[in-house]
């Protein structure tokens, strides 16, 4: 028995076929997304299509499931037609619509409804952006979809020529990330949608159509196969998830894991028992594709300052890492690594800092250990802020491109206190589908080992944080 995973991200559409058993990789396939914050989602059908022929097709595989980018915005006529470009989670344009909602509900009403203070990536975000930008288009407005909403919508058959909204599913962990739907309950909360459209979540053929929440294990049938992709007719499809959760599926991660994802952006998460609302705006209380939660905390600097410091030094990210390793912790100077901005805590116009500089801590190897204690320091932040909501963290798991390098996990043990677990580099929101595709299949959630590269024991430095809090906080007094 084969299963398939798909994570359709911002970047690009990958596809892993594993054993259900044994949870071995058998083949894969990828292909690219095209740029930019709103694209046509005709591209990523187009581009499952091509992973999937990449990865050998699906003739021969049990079932699939589909991860992917949250919050994105995909508005559907009654007709199935896709109304205008998807907006992407990274198109800012409905961050006046965030204020505007924030301004009428409140953050503690909006947290305690659907778990998280919306900001612009949000849906219900962008939908009052369309209601007020294209309010034409607003009108025609039958059903909304996530990104793999719609995805496995039109693998299972549906779409302009046989456009049956009612068979539109998603589940708990991308839901969440709409700002009207609540965790807490698993209800989509239909006046909060009323009050984004700024009218009763009504079309021209009866109430707007919302996806179907499905719980973990289920899953729907192929409806009318499609002919680009030979589906066969017993195939089995999975509700889906949202990237992060589908990635905490992938590491298999349990109530006390933390997961740190350093990537272009930062993120830190973790599987939860219980719902988290947080009317600060720094925790978004998300569900995760299990059945529990997961809460996400989002720094917008994460791996590009690595990229940064080590352009001004002229060295290989390797080389960096190396350097940092020279230099005595807490030691030298400060970087508080806001290069673009900050979304964690909220200073969008707020700019990098180095501070602490004198003759001796001038130098290569100080100002490369700086970068990679100001990155860590900030998604530490992060998770001081969840485990103040009273989550427990009995390790970090790194993933992500700068997760990889040897001076990230030796720091990271010093900046978070906890024992590292290093995973293998591997595909991990793709993975987490397949895994979803296997329980889809089995009625039981698979136990697939996880690779391991290095597990670090905790080395917990606190001045390292003393000294960022200091300079952190005067810079933060600096912009305000």
């Amino acid at each position: 028995m084969l299963v398939a995973g798909v994570d359709s991200s911002t970047q690009s559409c990958k596809v892993v076929i594993r054993d259900a058993a044994t949870g071995q990789l058998v083949r894969s396939g990828r292909a690219p997304h095209p740029d930019g914050t709103e694209v046509d989602p005709e591209a990523w059908w187009l581009a499952l299509q091509q992973a999937v022929a990449a990865a050998g097709g699906l003739s021969d595989v049990a079932a699939v499931s589909i991860g992917g980018q949250q919050h994105g915005l995909i508005a559907l006529d009654d007709e199935g037609r896709v109304i205008r470009p998807a907006l992407l989670w990274n198109d800012t344009r409905s961050a006046a619509a965030a204020r505007a909602l924030r301004a009428e509900l409140g953050d503690a009403e909006l947290a305690a409804r659907t778990g998280s203070v919306p900001v612009a990536s949000f849906t219900s975000t962008k939908l009052r952006w369309l209601r007020d930008a294209e309010p034409a288009n607003a009108a025609r407005v039958a059903a909304v979809a996530l990104p793999h909403d719609w995805l496995t919508w039109r693998l299972r058959g549906f779409g302009p020529s046989n456009p049956n909204l009612s068979e539109l599913t998603t589940d708990r962990s991308d839901a969440s990330g709409t700002g009207y739907f609540s965790p807490t309950t698993g209800e989509y909360d239909r006046e909060l949608l009323s009050i984004v459209l700024g009218r009763p979540a009504i079309a021209s053929s009866g109430q707007v159509m919302l996806p179907a929440v499905l719980a973990p294990h289920e899953s729907r049938r192929v409806a009318v196969g499609s002919p680009q992709l030979a589906l066969p007719e017993s195939l089995i499809v999975g509700g889906g998830a949202g990237d992060n959760a589908a990635a905490a599926l992938g590491l298999d991660a349990r109530p006390g894991d933390v997961i740190v994802s350093i990537g272009t952006s930062g993120t830190v998460f973790a599987v939860s028992p219980s719902p988290i609302a947080d009317a600060s705006g720094t925790i978004a209380g998300f569900a995760d594709a299990t059945g529990a939660f997961l809460p996400l905390v989002a720094t917008l600097n994460a791996a590009r300052v690595l990229d940064s410091i080590a352009a001004l030094l002229g060295v290989d990210h390797a080389t960096l890492g190396q350097l940092a390793l020279e230099a005595d912790a807490a030691s030298g100077p400060v970087l508080v690594p806001w290069f673009e901005g900050e979304r964690t805590p909220n200073l969008p116009t707020a700019t990098a800092t180095l501070s602490g500089l004198t003759l001796a801590s001038t130098s290569r190897p100080a100002i490369a250990r700086a970068a990679i204690e100001g990155m860590l320091c900030g998604l530490a932040d992060g998770l001081d802020a969840m485990l103040a909501h009273g989550l427990s963290a009995r390790r970090v798991l790194l993933i992500g491109g700068a997760a990889q390098n040897p001076a990230v996990h030796t720091i990271a043990a010093q900046v978070f206190g906890v024992p590292i677990t290093v995973p293998i580099e591997g595909e991990y929101v793709a993975d987490g589908m397949a895994r979803q595709a296997a329980w889809a299949l089995a009625g039981e959630r698979p136990d697939w080992p996880v690779a391991v590269t290095r597990e670090i024991p905790a080395d917990g430095r606190p001045e390292i944080r003393e000294r960022y809090a200091r300079a952190r906080d005067a810079a933060t007094t600096a912009v305000e």
